[in-house]
């Protein structure tokens, strides 16, 4: 499998800063609310505060994050775009961060755990079996309400 070249085309796309937390918050929670997402509380949202990067147009419009699992592997989480912004490549350009910070990095492996499966393909994800990936990634999944019955779909990105 071979991730595609990774370009970022938006100046929107910066760093989270201390500011966001509530922000980015709030728009978790509303898709956590909707079974959407796995919800995060304002303590690991500033424990992890440096795993994010927002789209910043006048506003945080969206959020996603880069979290370092294991050896060569990171976890693609926490996507999400304000409603009124949906549709207009935000998420895409969010995760096409991500993978260029991972590459920065030198992390090659890249996965993410999703209901959105159809959007990650498009961005070069390819499926995978849930229980090829190592069983630290599981510590946030106990916390779900899902866990262990989970039904996101698995994905991953590998750039070789």
């Amino acid at each position: 499998m071979n991730g595609a070249t990774v370009t970022l085309t938006s100046t929107k796309i910066r760093p989270a800063h201390m500011g966001d937390v509530k922000i980015i918050h709030t728009l978790l929670q509303q898709f956590a609310n909707r079974g959407l997402l796995l919800g995060r509380s304002i303590s690991s949202l500033y424990d992890q505060l440096r795993d994010f990067v927002v789209y910043d147009d006048n506003g945080v419009q969206g959020v996603c994050s880069l979290h370092i699992c294991w050896d060569n592997l990171a976890e693609i989480r926490s996507l999400a775009v304000v409603e009124s912004s949906q549709g207009q490549g935000i998420g895409r350009e969010l995760v096409s961060a991500c993978l260029i910070e991972a590459q920065k990095l030198e992390i090659n492996r890249v996965f993410t755990l999703t209901y959105q499966g159809g959007f990650f393909r498009k961005l070069h994800f390819a499926p995978i079996e849930k229980s090829e990936l190592p069983h630290k990634i599981w510590s946030d999944c106990i916390q779900c309400p899902k866990f262990p019955d989970c039904d996101e779909e698995a994905l991953i990105w590998i750039n070789d």
